[in-house]
């Protein structure tokens, strides 16, 4: 595949889709950039990503009949990635999608030429974050932020600083995507 996989990973509140946001609206009309959407088993809200939603029978049907590339499972929930990514990989695009830590060595294996993006923040600013979605109670936010997941990200992992205004980290992110779109 010619195309690069750029994959997002980071712990919840630290802001992965509101960077990936940031540089859809950036980016618009750039052919060379394809940005994913996921499935999850979780019914879409005002909150959450804008993604497509199955309950879990469908998606374990589509997952046994190939329709992901990649899937996982975290905080009960189940995540695929649709396998027509590599379409866009063939046709030599740059790949965008938010994907769980614990599945980038899947990734890897499967898309050698991926670039990891960890996205981090400081403690106090994703607590707040987490509890502005008012999904979780205080003691599910503060397990979250004590949650360590010991997976090691690969060598040439980048990682960007979403503590700030999104700004200064979504031009950051839009730059190392045109950087990367610019190599394939």
């Amino acid at each position: 595949m010619n195309g690069c996989f750029v994959a997002v990973v980071g712990p919840s509140g630290v802001g992965k889709d509101s960077l990936i946001d940031f540089a859809r609206a950036r980016l618009e009309g750039s052919s060379g950039i394809a940005f994913v959407r996921r499935v999850v088993t979780r019914q879409a809200d005002d909150w959450s990503e804008d993604h497509d939603s199955l309950d879990a029978q469908a998606f374990e049907e589509a997952e046994a009949a190939g329709h992901f590339a990649l899937s996982w499972d975290a905080h009960g929930l189940r995540y695929g990635l649709p396998v027509g990514l590599e379409n866009d990989l063939r046709a030599g695009r740059v790949v965008v999608a938010n994907v769980s830590r614990g599945v980038v060595p899947a990734l890897v294996a499967r898309y050698p030429k991926a670039v990891v993006v960890s996205v981090v923040a400081e403690r106090d600013v994703i607590a707040q974050r987490l509890a502005g979605r008012g999904r979780e109670s205080v003691e599910a936010i503060r397990s979250r932020l004590d949650r360590s997941i010991g997976i090691s990200l690969p060598a040439g992992t980048v990682e960007i600083d979403n503590s700030g205004q999104l700004e200064v980290a979504g031009d950051r992110f839009v730059q190392l995507l045109q950087d990367v779109a610019a190599l394939v």
